[in-house]
């Protein structure tokens, strides 16, 4: 095997498959990334066994073959080749090892054969259809944060999504909670989505796909079926085992009867939170909110630093009410909001708020409050 391709593609398509390999793993091959080259293309594919990232990108071919080399070592070592250089890799004799060149610059790496390398190509894949890349990230922004990280509730481990009827609308709907918060966005369905089944997008996958998308007007193809999903970015293909187990019956927990309107500038909030939170303790990060007469109070008690509190101008008509929220989980939520101003519908100190740009955004979020 012997191809030649220019150090900056290279680089950029390692800087893709490389984050799928494990830094500390028990099986060797899985720590190595396989490089294939044939008609003028060098293939690459990293695999941790559930996700699996490859990518074609233009090379002078002189010599077909292929091996798989140390996955993080061949990165750093590309990233450290001077800028505009070329890149050989030839594996003449010695199948064993691989030279790598550019420039005065000399590295021998061992290879593991090719025949190791596990594939999880994705058998059949039922349903097909393309999105837009940036509402493919919209999707993934607003619910990402919500994603549990408890391990004992590996169905929350993940981005929930399926598609459903509304108002004469046929949506894609995504969803992540916490079980402490709750994200759901929605954009109209692309054409062959109708009828998927409901999926569950595991973290790894979710984050790796997001890091993926770079051009906001792309097409993005998505096949899929009940145990994978395929995202195909150009030259760049993600498959990726899904979660396999029943996600909550979300809708539950979406109160509908919240009648208490509360209407706050976002900006200004978010920095009052933040300004009164900085005593909160690490473990409670409890902030109380008392709504009364178009003024929100916002305060923190904290017995071993002290006591925080700002006033804020608001639009709220309705009962006085008093409630707390985990100030983090407040702003994350907010800092998803597009809008100028955040719609808090809340119903008493006890029960779930929903936080909305507005009534009509295709994002809302649910809260569920702290004892304060």
């Amino acid at each position: 095997m012997k191809v030649t391709l220019e150090r900056a593609s290279l680089l950029r398509s390692l800087g893709h498959v490389h984050r799928v390999v494990e830094r500390r793993t028990t099986i060797p091959i899985l720590s190595n990334v396989l490089v294939r080259a044939e008609g003028g293309t060098l293939k690459l594919k990293a695999t941790d066994l559930d996700l699996e990232v490859t990518e074609e990108i233009e090379a002078e071919v002189a010599q077909p073959g292929s091996t798989t080399l140390p996955a993080h070592v061949l990165h750093d070592i590309v990233r450290k080749f001077s800028d505009g250089s070329q890149v050989t890799l030839d594996m003449s004799g010695d199948t064993s090892q691989m030279l790598l060149r550019s420039g005065r610059s000399r590295f021998q790496l061992q290879c593991l054969p090719e025949t190791d390398f596990p594939d999880i190509s994705a058998g059949e894949l039922t349903h097909k259809f393309v999105l837009k890349a940036g509402q493919l990230k919209g999707l993934i922004d607003k619910t990402q944060f919500a994603i549990s990280t408890e391990e004992t509730r590996y169905y929350l481990n993940g981005i929930f999504m399926h598609t459903l009827e509304h108002e004469g609308q046929t949506l894609l709907r995504a969803v992540s909670t916490d079980g402490h918060r709750l994200a759901r966005v929605q954009v109209p369905a692309p054409e062959g989505s109708a009828d998927m089944p409901g999926i569950i997008v595991p973290r790894k996958a979710v984050s790796e796909v997001q890091k993926l998308i770079d051009d906001a007007d792309a097409d993005v193809t998505v096949e899929l079926s009940t145990a994978k999903i395929r995202f195909t970015f150009g030259r760049v293909i993600l498959t990726t085992k899904l979660i396999d187990g029943t996600f909550p019956d979300y809708a539950r927990v979406i109160p509908s009867g919240n009648d208490k309107r509360l209407t706050v500038d976002k900006k200004p909030f978010q920095e009052a939170v933040d300004r009164v939170s900085t005593i909160s303790s690490e473990r409670g990060r409890a902030v109380k909110l008392a709504i009364a007469d178009g003024k929100l109070t916002l305060s923190v008690n904290n017995p071993d630093s002290g006591s925080a509190t700002e006033e804020l101008d608001v639009d709220y008509d309705a009962a006085p009410l008093d409630i707390g929220f985990n100030a983090r989980y407040l702003l994350d939520i907010a800092a998803q909001l597009d809008g100028d101003t955040a719609l808090l519908m809340l119903n008493d100190a006890g029960s779930p708020t929903v936080i909305q740009d507005s009534d009509t955004a295709p994002a809302l979020y649910v809260l569920m409050p702290m004892r304060v």
